[in-house]
């Protein structure tokens, strides 16, 4: 009878083992705006999801709604992590406007660089910078990663040749930020998400669109319009930051060591992450409208200082917005400026 009652007890203690880690099994629903062709998708998130599965065993599963499956719209993104209507959702912060003001500083006109790294170095930069003097902004979300894309560009059914050919096009912006911009810049700016493009250029709500080349093919700009407007030095024209946020109800549920993966998979690195994907989705954006022998349009020095001199006035204007909301702005986009100079290294 022994050992009849000891295999008995084990086979109780493994049957209740197996329960115990059937119960630690949780599934993550991730949710974004873009088709999962997208570079982002397909070069970042993916990759996460894939890694977060594999570092947690199989104890976590992500479940990915691409392209708003989960319904709403892509500005409702992060009250939907927040809410926990998704556990994790991918977004443009600007998308919600005069919310994450501190943040908005990396969309100031040609505060960013504009070379092969420029994703990577800004997303690093955006990420102390919140941790350092925006976490307030993100109090309501364990936030798994503040990014950048790369340097933002002119695409447009005619060719922008200099200053005064961009003026009264009706081009699409993404943010205030930079519908501000445009509007500085002498075009009038027509704001939507990235996925409302595709549309509005078929029929003619827009002469053309801010985007980085990576999303282009995602949202067939390279094949919608023929010429693509690009600067000369250092600094690229504009930035968006995003946010990967995940439900704060959903992370403190998960026992200590699924929130180890989790957290392993947040953070810097994750940043840096997602801005190398950007960067590598831009040598393939621009690739594309290459192929389709686009034209692809490079101001020189003394074109690119002119719309630099234009553009300042946006960063005067943030300013004024954050010195009236009690903010030093000033002083954030110094801060800003220095991260990036110190990522750059």
């Amino acid at each position: 009878m022994k050992p009849f009652k000891l295999r008995t007890l084990g086979l109780i203690c493994a049957a209740l083992t197996a329960t115990s880690a059937m119960a630690q099994q949780v599934t993550l629903r991730l949710h974004h705006f873009l088709p999962p062709q997208a570079n982002v998708p397909r070069l970042a998130i993916e990759p996460w999801a894939k890694k977060v599965e594999a570092e947690s065993g199989g104890r976590i599963k992500v479940q990915l709604f691409p392209a708003m499956q989960m319904g709403g719209s892509p500005a409702q993104l992060f009250d939907q992590a927040r809410d926990g209507v998704a556990d994790i959702t991918w977004t443009v912060l600007g998308y919600t406007p005069n919310r994450f003001v501190k943040t908005e500083v990396f969309e100031i006109p040609f505060i960013a660089p504009s070379g092969a790294r420029a994703g990577e170095i800004t997303s690093k930069a955006a990420w102390e910078f919140v941790d350092k003097f925006a976490a307030d902004e993100f109090k309501d979300v364990k936030l798994l990663a503040i990014h950048t894309h790369g340097p933002g560009l002119f695409h447009t059914k005619k060719p922008v040749n200099g200053l005064e050919d961009l003026r009264g096009m009706k081009i699409r912006g993404g943010t205030r930020i930079v519908n501000n911009m445009l509007v500085k810049l002498g075009a009038t700016p027509v704001g939507m998400p990235v996925p409302a493009v595709t549309e509005a250029l078929s029929k003619g709500v827009l002469d053309g669109t801010t985007i980085p080349w990576e999303v282009g093919p995602a949202v067939k700009v390279t094949e919608m319009v023929k010429n693509h407007t690009t600067f000369a030095g250092d600094k690229g024209l504009y930035n968006m930051a995003f946010a990967f946020s995940m439900n704060k109800a959903t992370y403190d549920k998960l026992p200590a060591d699924l929130k180890k993966v989790i957290d392993n998979n947040s953070g810097l690195e994750t940043a840096a992450a997602f801005g190398r994907a950007m960067d590598e989705g831009d040598k393939l954006g621009r690739a594309v409208a290459e192929k389709a022998k686009n034209n692809i349009v490079a101001l020189d020095a003394a074109e690119t200082q002119r719309w630099l001199r234009t553009a300042s006035a946006v960063e005067s204007d943030w300013v004024k917005d954050m010195k009236a909301k009690n903010i030093d702005g000033a002083k954030l986009a110094a801060e800003a400026r220095a991260l990036i100079a110190k990522h750059s290294k």
